[in-house]
């Protein structure tokens, strides 16, 4: 059987071999296609966090603080209940890790205009230069992936992330993201 070449995975076809190789449809290695994506999710997800999981434990800060850190300041005076909302955490858990990040001085509350009861969160100039190194490294990544794309497929990458979330969110998902930026894909 000229045509199976060993694989780490298993036996895998010459076919699917020269498809990859070629650019063609991907084969599913074995499973669904479904199974191969999860999978490269899983891994992709895991190496797009390390880095910044490394410069958060010399804070003593975990992943919650990096999304907290991210959302507040790509939306500064952004309301406490609408980072509940996008977190889907509870308020004890967002109080938590809040108070950590007004007491060491990355984030401030200040009461909103029309409402004084309503809290709104900014990063500080510390906090900010915190998130811009947390995002370094996740940027590089997605910017070396996204570099042999054309235009086109790079709107394939973003609509495919986008139709991953819950449909009954997808609008507001892309509202946040796109706000103030370029055409949404």
């Amino acid at each position: 059987m000229a045509d199976i070449i060993s694989h780490p995975r298993g036996r895998v076809t010459a076919a699917r071999e020269r498809a990859q190789a070629q650019d063609a449809e991907p084969v599913p290695a074995s499973g669904s296609e479904a199974d191969d994506i999860i999978e490269l999710l899983f891994f992709a997800y895991r190496d797009f966090i390390s880095d910044p999981d490394a410069i958060l434990a010399d804070f003593g800060f975990g992943r919650a603080h990096h999304r907290v850190l991210h959302f507040v300041d790509r939306h500064p005076g952004m309301r406490v209940a609408d980072l509940l909302e996008i977190l889907k955490i509870t308020k004890q858990s967002l109080g938590r890790v809040l108070k950590q990040l007004i007491d060491s001085g990355f984030v401030e509350q200040q009461p909103g205009a029309l409402d004084r009861r309503e809290r709104l969160l900014f990063t500080t100039a510390q906090g900010g230069e915190l998130a811009a190194r947390l995002r370094e490294p996740q940027s590089r990544r997605i910017n070396d992936a996204l570099a042999g794309l054309s235009l086109e497929a790079r709107r394939q990458v973003a609509g495919f992330l986008l139709a991953m979330v819950n449909e009954t969110e997808r609008e507001d998902v892309a509202g946040r993201v796109y706000e103030n930026e370029r055409p949404r894909p």
